[in-house]
């Protein structure tokens, strides 16, 4: 037996197809991606390769720009109402392989795979009256047709009060587990916008793909989406699953960044222990090719980038890359490869915002040990305003700073050493438009 602590001890890092690729991800540029990580981004910690939405269909993609899910597109399942990948895109799935020999690929670098998945059984089995294994219960006999995304048509909801229900979500991870997964996203399941007046209608869909994750033996991250998840189900969300959505979709603009603020201050007291409120993916580098519309670069400038990874960092949300790895840039590589940076995400705790106004925001967090004994201390200036600001901060106003220890203070952005400030004194930094300083007191 493992517990979700087991699983994830620290927030997930890696990369999934969906900001690029959008339905459209192949084998070989999932091994593409894969093989670049391996060789340049390991080593910081990102070790997660995902597939994302839609690889069961293998016409995926042939309507955009106009339409991003096909209306009834006949996507491969098996006998037993699972989907498997499409065989035009994923061509060592064939022959009944499943995920197993691209998973083995990617375990062999080292790397971890996981898979997206949407809620529910797919409406293709439940017109076909199809099978399910480990009961005599049919596909139509599960599926709930009054339980549905508002954006995808591929899948009715299971009435998990029906018998066979609970067997239904056993066979898919227990196929899973036959493939090597190690991470799954479920998607119309933290929050079920189609019903406003019941965003959490999926409870026991939830508590359903929990116990099958458990059954199959295999231990495997949950992640759900999208967002904004309830604050008031943080109860049921921190007991069945891994991460959760806290946004929906998040893309590069700055309305969306600016928003998140408010949305980690909501979240920030329900972060550890296995336990990992999703800001969502990193939408850096190149985006947008398998849209329809041409690839473009992130329309965050460098100091939002920064801002962005600061608080996904500070707050310790799950990072998980959107652009193509292979066409990394050096600038956004730099980025993603700031060992300073990225051991706050890993090993802080304690994360909280200390204020926040119209033009600014302030966050800390803390190394280990206890702030009584003068532990390190990490703290995030934001300038949340459209001009360079001067923010000041009374660092006793910080708890855990002593107001009679002299800190030696270090930018972790610029890997600088700065003056030593004395815990009662008044910090001062001058920060762009957009931007974020990142400092370690010590």
């Amino acid at each position: 037996m493992y517990s979700k602590n087991d699983v994830a001890p620290l927030p997930p890092m890696g990369w999934n197809s969906y900001d690029y690729y959008n339905t459209m991800v192949t084998e070989q540029e999932v091994k593409a991606n894969a093989d670049y990580m391996a060789a340049n981004l390991k080593e910081y910690g990102w070790n997660y390769i995902v597939i994302d939405i839609q690889w069961s269909d293998p016409d995926a993609g042939a309507q955009n720009p106009d339409v991003q899910y096909i209306p009834f597109s006949h996507f491969c399942i098996d006998e037993y109402s699972r989907q498997i990948p499409a065989p035009n895109r994923f061509p060592s799935s064939a022959g009944g392989k499943g995920f197993k020999p691209l998973a083995d690929y990617v375990h062999n670098l080292g790397l971890k795979f996981g898979i997206h998945i949407m809620r529910g059984i797919p409406r293709i089995a439940a017109h076909s009256h199809s099978k399910i294994l480990g009961t005599e219960a049919r596909a139509d006999q599960i599926a709930n047709p009054f339980s549905i995304s508002r954006w995808n048509g591929d899948m009715y909801g299971v009435d998990c009060t029906k018998e066979g229900a609970q067997a239904y979500y056993d066979s898919i991870f227990a196929l899973y587990a036959e493939w090597g997964v190690d991470y799954v996203k479920v998607d119309d399941i933290c929050n079920t916008n189609m019903y406003p007046h019941n965003p959490y209608s999926a409870e026991k869909e939830i508590e359903a793909i929990a116990r099958a994750i458990e059954k199959c033996g295999r231990p495997m991250v949950l992640s759900l989406s999208p967002g904004p998840a309830v604050i008031e189900k943080a109860w049921h969300l921190e007991k069945y699953a891994n991460m959760w959505r806290i946004t929906d979709d998040f893309w590069d603009t700055w309305p969306l960044l600016l928003a998140m603020f408010e949305r980690c201050e909501v979240w920030q007291k329900h972060v550890g222990g296995g336990n990992w409120p999703d800001c969502d993916m990193l939408p850096l580098g190149k985006l947008g090719k398998g849209w329809g519309r041409g690839e473009w670069y992130t329309k965050f400038t460098p100091d939002e980038q920064k801002t962005m990874l600061t608080l996904w960092c500070i707050f310790r949300s799950p990072l998980m890359i959107g652009t193509d790895l292979p066409q990394l840039d050096e600038e956004t590589k730099a980025l993603l490869t700031n060992k300073e940076v990225l051991a706050v995400q890993r090993f802080g705790h304690g994360a909280s915002q200390i204020m926040r106004d119209e033009k600014q925001c302030v966050w800390a967090s803390y190394g280990a040990g206890c702030p009584a004994k003068g532990m390190t201390v990490y703290v995030a200036l934001f300038n949340l305003s459209d001009e360079a600001e001067e923010l000041t901060l009374r660092l006793c106003d910080i708890e855990g700073i002593q107001a009679e220890k002299t800190y030696a203070v270090r930018d972790l952005w610029q890997k600088q050493d700065m003056f030593p400030l004395q815990g009662d004194a008044l910090l001062s930094q001058k920060i762009p438009a957009h931007g974020a300083v990142l400092l370690r007191l010590q």
